[in-house]
């Protein structure tokens, strides 16, 4: 595996999950694999359970990680080509890069969308010169418009929690104060396409996804209709597609509470967190037991880790 963005990348779903249960039952089994490599986790914007979760799963592959904050810990990098450097950022990627891949054996990288250009975001500008320049694996820990690593722990959160063998899996919409990229939601659509679950997306109209994001997805305007009969309900905010970057509706009553899951089969709450309580989802419904936000968070590293380990094997 040369480089870890999309669905596709990680193979058959099957083998994928198995693996992921392995790793999870025995994480140090592989320690050995990861004796005398480097993996840099290069942040340019701020992550908890990312940072945490991926230095955790290269510790437990016996690697060393190194983290690396950009605009914070090293010189600001210019990621455009073509630019006059008169500003503030005196180093570009282009030279940047391949210095990092000549210090390491793995690269992860978190750059989110800037939600200003969609051209700049959708070509992956910035971790594509990652995988371009540097010579090494690089793994999106998300990029400008997926997050894998989060989409796979999703995956198998459900199948770990799932009683049916095709369970429905809901993805809504939920009002936030800030304008927020597409990567986590993106990522979600794809995993769930690919995966053998019954998928439907809610949101008001005008926040419709990428069409190669969506897929064959059910797309569904009215929240409580996408509701009814629901196993699992993954709540997240994003802002427009068509007019890029924008916030067109601030509508309260997406917000995901007990009126909603009243509708559900009993379901499972999920986020990606961090959430904005009682915007997001209400307390009432993140505090029940049928709230999955910790659990998914702690298969970070399990996701994490299979996709390391798996680099691992091919270098």
């Amino acid at each position: 595996m040369k480089s870890f963005l999309h669905v596709q990348d990680i193979g058959p779903l099957e083998a994928a999950l198995a693996e992921a249960a392995d790793v999870k039952r025995n994480p140090f089994a592989w320690k050995s694999l990861g004796k005398n490599k480097t993996i840099i986790l290069i942040f340019f914007n701020s992550s908890l359970r990312t940072r945490l979760s991926s230095q955790k799963a290269a510790l437990n592959l016996g690697m060393d990680p190194i983290v690396l904050n950009v605009n914070g810990d090293s010189w600001k990098l210019e990621t455009e080509m073509g630019v006059v450097m008169d500003g503030d950022k005196p180093e570009h990627l282009r030279e940047a890069i391949p210095v990092i891949g000549s210090y390491c054996d793995i690269i992860g990288v978190r750059s989110f969308a800037g939600l200003k250009d969609r051209d700049f975001d959708y070509n992956e500008t910035i971790i594509n010169q990652f995988i371009e320049y540097s010579g090494k694996p690089v793994i999106s820990l998300e990029s400008g418009t997926v997050h894998p690593c989060q989409a796979f722990a999703d995956l198998i959160t459900i199948r770990e929690h799932s009683t049916k063998k095709r369970p429905k899996v809901v993805m809504t919409w939920a009002p936030h104060p800030r304008a927020l990229p597409h990567a986590v939601p993106n990522s979600f659509a794809e995993w769930m396409n690919a995966a053998d679950v019954d998928f439907v997306i809610t949101h008001p109209r005008g926040y419709e996804l990428a069409p190669e994001f969506v897929g064959e997805a059910e797309v569904e305007y009215d929240q409580m209709k996408a509701f009814e009969g629901a196993d699992f309900i993954y709540a997240k905010n994003w802002s427009s597609y068509t007019s890029y970057g924008q916030i067109l509706s601030d509508d309260r009553s997406w917000t995901v509470s007990s009126r909603q899951m009243a509708v559900t089969d009993n379901a499972f709450f999920m986020h990606c967190l961090p959430v904005r309580r009682n915007m997001i989802v209400t307390d009432e419904v993140i505090d029940s037991p049928r709230s999955l936000v910790i659990p998914e968070a702690a298969n970070r590293v399990v996701s994490a880790q299979v996709v390391m380990k798996r680099m691992l094997e091919e270098l």
